[in-house]
């Protein structure tokens, strides 16, 4: 599949739910698993190929993918950790799982349980996985990323810091806002990452300046589990963080990849 600078979504419009590329400020539905039977060819032909279009203020952004697990790296920027009050050793790095069940994407709402203290936004580059994968070494770890998205580490703070381990703050409903697209053949070693909270930054990075890099994290996790099309690795989030309050504005933003936004809606 030819990947360069390919925009990927999955998207609701009309009867249509499914996959998709955005065009020109276009969304064109495609046939297929992008992970496996669809071939993308070159964007002119493709839009001459494909009749029925749809206007991106006429979709409903969905997850872009649909992952098996989303695996997360915890304390990966030595700024964030500064900023933590967790005592944790980070001479390996530290992973979590969050459930698909807490999957929601671009423009969802995130609810804020109504028996919590603390939501906390947390904005990161999310990596997608785009072949099986199993005990690959650092060099081999690049060729399994099919390409990069925007995630949200929503967490409740309160819960993090009492429990052992950190399913249950990580693992909400709503809690793993990702997307809006899928952005394959980029370079994302070097790249601005902001969050924005009603429309100021309190999350600003780059994602040269992650402690362990994707193909790192990647190789890593692939020794302990495999990894299969579509799961998501999220890497860590800068210093910032903060909590949100109802109808709080959160948007994720990485350079070449987009921005991910989404509302916090008291239950």
């Amino acid at each position: 599949m030819n990947k360069d600078s390919n925009r990927f979504i999955r998207f609701q419009a009309e009867s249509y739910i499914g996959y998709g590329c955005i065009i020109d400020d276009k969304a064109y539905p495609l046939k297929g698993d992008i992970f496996d039977s669809f071939i993308l060819v070159d964007k002119r032909r493709l839009a001459t190929r494909m009749k029925k279009s749809y206007l991106l203020d006429n979709i409903r952004f969905l997850p872009p993918c649909v992952p098996q697990k989303i695996v997360c790296v915890g304390l990966n920027y030595a700024a964030h950790i500064e900023e933590s009050t967790l005592d944790l050793i980070t001479d390996e790095p530290v992973l979590f799982l969050k459930p698909p069940s807490s999957i929601i994407g671009h423009l969802d709402n995130i609810i804020l349980p109504n028996w919590v203290d603390r939501v906390d936004y947390e904005g990161e580059l999310a990596v997608i996985i785009g072949k099986k994968i199993k005990n690959v070494s650092v060099d081999e770890a690049e060729d399994g990323i099919f390409g990069y998205t925007c995630l949200n580490d929503v967490t409740a703070r309160n819960i993090q810091k009492k429990d052992n381990q950190w399913t249950r703050a990580k693992g909400f409903d709503t809690f793993c806002p990702f997307g809006p697209s899928i952005v394959a053949g980029i370079d994302a070693s070097s790249l601005a990452i902001q969050t924005r909270l009603n429309g100021k930054v309190v999350q600003q990075s780059n994602t040269n300046l992650l402690l362990r890099k994707t193909a790192e994290v990647i190789s890593f996790i692939s020794k302990v589990m495999t990894l299969y099309p579509g799961d998501v690795i999220s890497t860590g989030t800068p210093k910032g963080i903060g909590p949100l309050k109802d109808g709080d504005v959160v948007e994720v933003e990485i350079e070449q990849i987009g921005t991910l936004k989404n509302i916090a809606v008291a239950e």
